[in-house]
Parts: structure tokens; C-alpha cells; sequence
């Protein structure tokens, strides 16, 4: 879909800041550009919509040189979202949401029915559209930043540090969101950080640059188990290194059975479940077995006696994990968020299982020692 070949990019002076990066992205590919700083990632990035015109070199969309097309008509036909969010402060989240389609002049119906679709992608609700963008949280202003970049059906999104600004619970959020729509939506996402663990939790393929050079470009499957050099490997830190050597590489692999009950319970069934089952968590769910929320024992205590059902007394806001997602993306997150557990749910958002702390001390237990253990059997 994208051919990169031989891009350069020359200042005044002769400093080179992009030097032949030749790559190709596949349709429906989350790229990762990273680097050092001054590596040349956020210029190669501009020069894909020629916000940087290249000094040489070529970028063909679908087999289309991007020099034959007019910048602006191209730039309208490619996403895009920075650090800052760049929204319209004396616009509401409406105009803002569908500036791109009224330049390319859409039907008004088909515009409103665009900014209604997003908006309950982002799980904000419809009237947020009515608002202004200093009505909103960082956050939220962010995710109306992303959905912008989607509101014209383009099937590139370019993104530059787009969530460099956020407080660390909110940027792990705005992470699960853009990978969710990315997959759902088929679209070809090319990400520029600064941040390595940010890199190998969403990206299908990461390129590493240093001084403008593409030092290499693979899964980050492949990059942590083969860095191509000391450089990449000294990049990535060995911590991250260490990280690949257990087996087990996703959730669904050292997962337990999650303890669930459905919505519609009394809260007496709930507790004798909790005794009977000896945890301290109920995860709570509708009768297709979606994840809605969670009980634990602090919700059944104080006010929580008088009521008589899981639906009135029930914790909504609920951090979970989808199946297929990394290991240490998990590892990550209960220890960024000091959690306990975190549920794992399908794509249908159907609870399937439960990773939690003693199942990552179970498999760090193994990494570390569980070679030796086996060799001393054997002896």
C-alpha cells in the first residue's frame, strides 16, 4: 500500500536528517517509528503528507506518487494527529469532529451521522458534540483529537507523539483505544514515540532510526529476540530483553478461570459465591457473559448492606485486558496501576479468563529458576 524508496531529507547547511529510508507498510499495519533524539522519525513521519517536502527519494500510496498530488489534497486524504491535538478552540467537538468532510464538502446528514458513529466509538456521550473543547478533560479532548483523524474514511492515520502530554493512566488507555479502532477500522497507522513500551505494545512492525539512518525494521517480537546490532540492543535495555525469555507470550496462555456473576443476582447470592469460591473479587456480567463491572469487599460494605442487588451496588469502571494481548503489556499495567488482578475478554467484550499477580510471580518464579530446577532432576 506504502512504498518508501530511498526518502531523504537535507537542511541548510547539509544536515541530513532522513537518510535513504527505504521501507514498505502493508495495509491495515501499526508502524512505530522510534529513536534517538534528532533521529529523523518525526521528519520522516511529516515527509509522508509533505508537510517536510523530501530533498529525494519516493512515497507511492497504492502505487500513486504522492509528488504528482497536490499537497493539500493529499494532506486532506491522510489523518493526522500531533502531541498538542491541534482542536479548534472556538469550535464545538461537532466542527471540530467534521472540519475534513465539510472541506471536502460531504452532505450535512452524512457529516452529523460521522460525529455521532465516533464519538460513541470513544465511549463519550453524544451530547459532548454540543461542547467546546475547554469543556473537556485532556483526555477527552485527546480522543476527539484521534477520531478527528478518522472522520474522513482515510486509511492512513499518521500520529506524532500523541500521547506523549498524558498523565500515565490516561495514555495507557488512549493506547488500548486507537490499537481497538485501528483493528476494528483497517487502518494503516503510522506512530511516531518516543517510548519503547509504548512501541512493542502497539505497533505490528517497529522501525528503529539513529542520526537518520533506519537501523532496523521487524515485529517486536523479532527485535527483542534478535537486535540487530548493539545499538538496538542497548536501545531497548536489557530489561525488556529479559522480558521475552518465558514461554508464555500472551494472556491467554497463563490465564485462570475468572468467578463471575451475572447482573440481575442478589447481593446474598454474591457473598455466599465469594465465601464459597474464596475470593474477593466477583466479576460482574450480563446474560451473554459481557463484562460490565466487578464486586470486591469493600463494595459490599458501609451503605452497599441496605441494597439488595449486584446491579445497585456494582463497580463500573473496570480495567480489563483483550485476549491476544502481550504478557508484559499486562505485567505493566497491574503494576503501573497497582492491581490485584485484571479480567481478559474477547472481542466481543465476553469475559474469558483472569490474569493476577501470583500467576506473573508463578511464571517470573519459573524464568528465573525453572531451568535449574529441571536440571537438577535430571542429575
Amino acid at each position: 500500500m506504502l512504498h518508501i524508496e530511498k526518502l531523504k531529507k537535507v537542511y541548510r547547511g547539509g544536515k541530513i536528517a532522513v537518510d535513504d529510508l527505504t521501507l514498505d507498510i502493508q495495509k491495515g499495519e501499526f508502524i512505530a517509528f522510534i529513536g534517538t533524539s534528532g533521529s529523523g522519525k518525526t521528519t520522516a513521519l511529516r515527509m509522508l503528507n509533505r508537510m517536510v517536502e523530501p530533498t529525494s527519494g519516493t512515497v507511492t500510496i497504492n502505487g500513486k506518487d504522492m509528488m504528482k498530488i497536490n499537497p493539500v489534497t493529499l494532506r486532506r486524504s491522510i489523518g493526522y494527529v500531533i502531541q498538542q491535538i491541534g482542536l479548534m478552540p472556538h469550535m464545538t467537538i461537532r466542527d471540530n469532529i467534521t472540519l475534513v468532510p465539510r472541506l471536502l464538502q460531504w452532505q450535512k446528514e452524512k457529516s452529523e451521522a460521522t460525529a455521532r458513529h465516533l464519538i460513541s466509538l470513544v465511549n463519550l456521550p453524544e451530547s459532548y458534540l454540543d461542547y467546546y473543547p475547554s469543556q473537556l478533560s485532556g483526555g477527552q479532548q485527546q480522543r476527539i483529537g484521534v477520531i478527528r483523524a478518522l472522520a474522513a474514511e482515510q486509511d492512513i492515520i499518521l500520529m506524532d507523539e500523541p500521547f506523549g502530554a498524558l498523565d500515565p493512566i490516561t495514555r495507557d488507555t488512549l493506547q488500548d483505544l486507537i490499537k481497538e479502532l485501528q483493528r476494528n477500522l483497517n487502518k494503516t497507522i503510522i506512530f511516531v514515540t518516543h517510548d519503547m513500551d509504548e512501541a512493542i505494545k502497539l505497533a505490528d512492525k517497529i522501525a528503529i532510526m539513529h542520526e537518520g539512518k533506519l537501523i532496523q525494521f521487524d515485529t517486536p517480537d523479532n527485535i527483542l529476540a534478535n537486535p540487530i546490532n548493539n545499538f538496538v540492543k542497548e536501545f531497548i535495555g536489557s530489561h525488556r530483553l529479559i522480558q521475552q525469555k518465558p514461554n508464555f507470550k500472551t494472556v491467554d496462555e497463563v490465564m485462570i478461570k475468572a468467578i463471575s456473576i451475572t447482573i440481575e443476582r442478589s447481593l446474598d447470592e454474591a457473598i455466599r459465591l465469594m465465601v464459597k469460591s474464596r475470593v474477593d473479587t466477583l466479576f460482574v456480567t450480563d446474560g451473554d457473559n459481557r463484562l460490565l463491572g466487578y464486586l470486591n469487599v469493600e463494595s459490599l460494605t458501609g451503605d452497599a448492606r441496605s441494597k439488595k442487588s449486584v446491579s445497585e451496588v456494582y463497580i463500573k469502571d473496570i480495567v480489563y485486558m483483550k485476549t491476544g494481548s502481550k504478557l508484559q503489556d499486562s505485567v505493566r499495567r497491574i503494576l503501573k496501576r497497582n492491581l490485584n488482578n485484571i479480567p481478559v475478554v474477547d472481542n466481543q467484550n465476553r469475559l474469558i479468563g483472569l490474569i493476577t499477580r501470583a500467576n506473573i510471580v508463578d511464571i517470573v518464579y519459573e524464568t528465573i529458576w525453572g531451568d535449574e530446577e529441571q536440571e537438577l532432576k535430571d542429575s
